[in-house]
């Protein structure tokens, strides 16, 4: 005997009602692929060979092909678990959280601005958010209720990036201190302070994008708890 999946009777009703696709357990493996891509960059921040960053490059362009699978599924799909937005949301925003990382390696490549204590503290607190992101998603499926905490640490990541931020510009825009290494320099400072202000202004845009990577996890964060009201 065959099959039901063989049955016509089957057949006909799986072309009438398409099975739905898994779009949370979708989702959820886009979140753990996030969280492998800032280990990449928190391994970037602690040791920048061109390895380290092809590494988190390669983990971008997996997110690409899990945003665009589940982007296509969600198109296609007859029906979805939830809001088609609210899916939409989800999977683009992480997307976001895992381009970040990859721009932030760009960034410091072409700006020619290596790693320092504050790259790294941020890229720590940023794979921190990411992993409760993740750890959000992954319970989204069995319990709904339990991802809200989750959804809520990822958000508070955001507040932690923007005061190490912020912390670090004082530091950065520290004018006693640049006055106080100058006059320690030769009578040719000219050059020297002129190459010590580009330096600033390189890192503080490394800082700021950084920081813009937080903006984007705490969105992802907002999505996530907006999916968690409407299915608890």
């Amino acid at each position: 005997m065959s099959g039901s999946a063989n049955n016509p009777l089957s057949k006909v009703v799986g072309r009438i009602f398409p099975k739905v696709p898994d779009f949370i357990g979708m989702m959820a493996e886009q979140s753990a692929l996030a969280v492998k891509s800032m280990d990449a960059l928190v391994a970037y921040m602690e040791y920048p060979t061109p390895e380290a960053a092809a590494a988190v490059l390669e983990l971008e362009k997996q997110g690409d092909v899990l945003k665009d699978r589940n982007l296509d599924a969600l198109n296609q799909a007859f029906s979805t678990p939830m809001d088609r937005e609210d899916l939409y949301r989800g999977i683009v925003t992480i997307d976001h959280v895992m381009n970040y990382a990859k721009t932030t390696v760009r960034e410091m490549q072409v700006l020619g601005v290596a790693p320092d204590d504050v790259t790294r503290d941020l890229a720590v607190l940023l794979k921190e958010g990411t992993e409760s992101l993740n750890a959000g998603y992954q319970a989204l499926s069995t319990s709904p209720a339990a991802a809200e905490p989750h959804a809520q640490a990822a958000r508070k990541a955001e507040r932690n990036v923007e005061k190490a931020y912020r912390k670090a510009l004082a530091e950065l825009f520290d004018v006693e201190t640049e006055v106080e290494h100058m006059e320690t320099m030769d009578r040719h400072t000219g050059p020297a302070a002129l190459k010590r202000v580009m330096e600033v202004f390189k890192k503080r845009e490394v800082y700021r994008h950084m920081s813009n990577a937080a903006d984007r996890l705490a969105r992802a964060g907002e999505v996530l708890r907006d999916i968690v009201v409407k299915l608890v």
